[in-house]
């Protein structure tokens, strides 16, 4: 069991404040572990068996419990009297109207919620309602490259280990059946099948799933590119499928909110505003993507600007928090814009730069810009770091293997 110790650090950060812990994420990105991995900290601090209650809704001996009065009552029954109660709820989103049951608990003094979801419909609606400024967010994504790398003895061989975590896929599991790509294959189906039919065609209650197919490759195929509602729409009907553009909006919103897909919208930097037009999508793990259109359709550089994006996602996510935009500075663009209280970062990607044509290209963005800000270049390059102007070329797996 991989010790995902950034998110237990800043779960047990939280231990015992006044807020609701809500623990996010694709499905099987390790959210569960997480919970079990907080579940040891408690006991191995002195929190007793009796103080600690622990129910996955996914598991059906808990089944009897999905009705939120039933819930309230098992828990409160089993709480120890005049003493700290941890009560951890995975996949809470199972439970009817669970929404009530959480918010008559919280009141209660003597217990400490820890929630886990796997779909953004967790934090909207009544939920989001009852417990304004009362709950903290965890958002969770399956495991970065450095994560992966700490499961193996040695460190060597940063571009085969890369290679393996792209197409092997990030999420945990993963990492045992490394072995047998065939068994790989049958788990991110699972995965794969599991969100599209529970969190995107069940929730949102979609009737046409082969529809939802094409949107789906089409956005696994578009990762990194620009992309608008209308181009969308307009491109599968030129392929001889009907669709209107309130349908993809209805597709795509429904794929974020399981957590397998992440917009980003645009900032123009020299004009200081964020742009309502144009936005690219990435993927929770670019595994999936080899799953459902095969190797044939790699193209590794948008693969590893997917990467980078999670990498910058989840250091905003863990650390002190900032806002991923795509950069607009005249006519060029800058892969990733980070906003952190009133400071910048601006990051472009590359596989190489070696030819001084591509490199002059992969410059120019970020010398129009005239700010101070930290600017980085990251490349598969096996160079040595390098400073042009300000602008810092690092080798990029050197860059993810790095613990932040």
């Amino acid at each position: 069991m991989l010790k995902r110790s950034g998110y237990l650090a800043k779960l047990i950060g939280y231990k015992d404040t006044d807020l609701i812990k809500v623990i996010t994420g694709i499905r099987r990105c390790g959210k569960s572990t997480l919970l079990e991995l907080f579940r040891l900290w408690l006991l191995e601090n002195g929190v007793s068996t009796a103080q600690i209650q622990s129910i996955n809704f996914e598991d059906v001996n808990f089944l009897h419990l999905t009705n939120y009065m039933a819930l309230h009552e098992h828990i409160v029954k089993n709480c120890v009297p005049n003493k700290k109660n941890y009560i951890l709820l995975d996949e809470v989103q199972n439970v009817e109207k669970f929404q009530a049951a959480i918010d008559s608990l919280y009141i209660k003094k003597n217990i400490d919620i820890y929630i886990t979801g796997s779909n953004a419909n967790l934090l909207s609606g009544e939920l989001a309602t009852l417990l304004s400024g009362r709950y903290i967010e965890i958002h969770m994504l399956p495991l970065s490259f450095q994560e992966y790398l700490s499961a193996f003895d040695d460190k060597y061989g940063l571009q085969k280990k890369y290679l393996d975590y792209i197409t092997n896929s990030s999420f945990p599991y993963s990492l045992k059946l490394r072995d047998d790509p065939a068994q790989i294959r049958d788990y991110l189906g699972g995965i794969y099948n599991t969100i599209i039919l529970k969190d995107v065609i069940e929730r949102k209650k979609i009737a046409d799933a082969p529809l939802l197919e094409r949107v789906i490759r089409f956005m696994f195929n578009n990762i990194g590119s620009l992309c608008s509602v209308k181009k969308i729409a307009d491109t599968l009907i030129s392929s001889g499928r009907q669709i209107s553009t309130n349908t993809v909006e209805s597709y795509l919103s429904a794929l974020k909110d399981s957590y397998i897909l992440y917009r980003v919208g645009r900032y123009d930097v020299k004009g200081k505003e964020y742009l309502k037009i144009g936005h690219k999508y990435y993927l929770a793990d670019v595994g999936l993507r080899f799953y459902l259109l095969g190797s044939a359709i790699s193209d590794p550089g948008r693969i590893l600007e997917n990467v980078v994006y999670l990498e910058l996602l989840r250091r905003c996510k863990n650390n002190d928090g900032g806002e991923i935009y795509i950069g607009k500075i005249d006519n060029y663009e800058v892969d990733f814009v980070i906003q952190r209280s009133g400071q910048r970062e601006y990051y472009q990607t590359a596989l190489s730069v070696r030819d001084e044509a591509t490199l002059e290209r992969e410059l120019r963005s970020l010398r129009a810009i005239k700010d101070h800000y930290p600017k980085f270049l990251l490349t598969m390059d096996d160079d040595p770091p390098a400073n042009d102007n300000g602008i810092q070329k690092l080798n990029v797996l050197d860059w993810l293997a790095r613990e932040i």
